[in-house]
């Protein structure tokens, strides 16, 4: 049996007792413009930061998909400009 990343975190998700829809594809583009405007190792400290903001503010998706936001506009304002050295 091929397990999937679905699989993957619905067991999680079971295993720690979370009842949570998870935005996968937003938490994922959010790791992609962290790892490559911040650097590689900030996406899963990043991820983990969100989730402890989510739940100071109460927890849920709504909590979870603004300081998801909040941190990709941050991780973009990061992220190097194509501009060259010297050109910010």
């Amino acid at each position: 049996m091929e397990r999937t990343l679905e699989d993957w975190i619905a067991e999680v998700k079971a295993d720690l007792g979370i009842d949570l829809d998870v935005d996968v594809r937003g938490l994922l583009d959010l790791a992609r413009v962290v790892a490559h405007g911040v650097a590689r190792p900030a996406a899963p400290l990043t991820a983990f930061l969100i989730g402890y903001a989510a739940a100071q503010q109460g927890g849920g998706p709504a909590a979870v998909a603004e300081a998801s936001r909040r941190t990709a506009a941050l991780a973009e304002r990061w992220a190097p400009t194509d501009d060259g050295p010297g050109d910010a």
